[in-house]
């Protein structure tokens, strides 16, 4: 294999992308723990309606309180975190899985191949994707926290195609390439073994873009009252803190704890694109 992909040693990679990276990871992390070991600690039965008095202020027996349906807020928190998580990662997941495809072939094989993902992708950049998950999201009779995902993946996959095909493209035309070509590679072959391991940094970094805006338009959707009413997720704890009143009432602790959990999942993945986007364009690295 004539590929010249550069190794980077823990050293290297670290100064390559600074603690920028390793504090979106941080932030990532301790969310990620909270979801996983909250509740062995956390009695999650008690995000249920009704398990406890409703509308408990913040106190020794139930540290976030209880909401208007009689719901323990840590537990909800406990609960709602990891399933708002699970829905980003799956939008994350099929839209940059399918996006990458569609780039690397319309890359590789160009021609009528790369013309046809083209324009299909341009065209669908163009139409306004929240007018459209609002549609699909108000016509479905039951919507599932599965369901939400499969929608915001089926409209997250076109700017990964466009980014994927530009970065095939140049990798394309360098000269181990063509040296691979020369020494009797197919296009699968130099496709696999040559043009996809140099492409990898921008689908990483493209993946963690993509599962950020899918989060967003999840909770977004969900604050408007069209997400899973039946299944706990920060976006429905947030739409039922308004429709009871909370801020007007003064119940922080109903909307309060979401907003902070959403705020270090954004803020976790804002640092983890930067510190990405450092380690595929050097160029960024280099002007900090």
């Amino acid at each position: 294999m004539m590929s010249r992909i550069m190794i980077f040693l823990p050293g290297g990679l670290g100064s390559r992308m600074g603690g920028t990276l390793i504090g979106g990871l941080s932030i990532l992390g301790i969310v990620a723990l909270f979801s996983l070991l909250g509740p062995l600690f956390v009695d999650t039965p008690l995000s249920q309606v009704g398990a406890v008095r409703p509308r408990q202020p913040p106190g020794p027996g139930f540290p976030l309180g209880s909401d208007a349906q009689g719901r323990d807020m840590l537990a909800v928190m406990v609960v709602a975190t990891p399933n708002t998580l699970k829905m980003g990662l799956i939008a994350g997941v099929i839209g940059v899985g399918f996006g990458s495809i569609m780039g690397l072939i319309a890359g590789q094989f160009g021609g009528w191949v790369d013309a046809v993902i083209r324009v299909i992708a341009d065209s669908l950049l163009t139409v306004p994707a929240i007018a459209i998950l609002v549609v699909i999201a108000g016509n479905i009779d039951r919507m599932t926290t599965g369901i939400m995902a499969l929608t915001v993946a089926s409209l997250s996959w076109m700017f990964t195609t466009r980014t994927v095909r530009a970065q095939v493209l140049t990798v394309r035309e360098r000269g181990y390439v063509e040296v691979a070509r020369v020494n009797g590679e197919g296009p699968f072959e130099i496709l696999f073994r040559e043009v996809m391991p140099n492409v990898m940094p921008y689908i990483v970094a493209s993946f963690v873009g993509t599962s950020s805006a899918a989060i967003l338009a999840i909770i977004g959707l969900e604050a408007l009252g069209l997400g899973a009413q039946n299944e706990l997720t920060l976006g429905n704890t947030i739409y039922w803190a308004q429709q009871s009143s909370a801020v007007l009432r003064g119940f922080w602790w109903w909307w309060a704890p979401p907003i902070v959990v959403i705020a270090m999942i954004f803020v976790g993945l804002f640092l983890t694109s930067v510190g990405f986007d450092r380690f595929a364009n050097p160029r960024l690295g280099n002007r900090s």
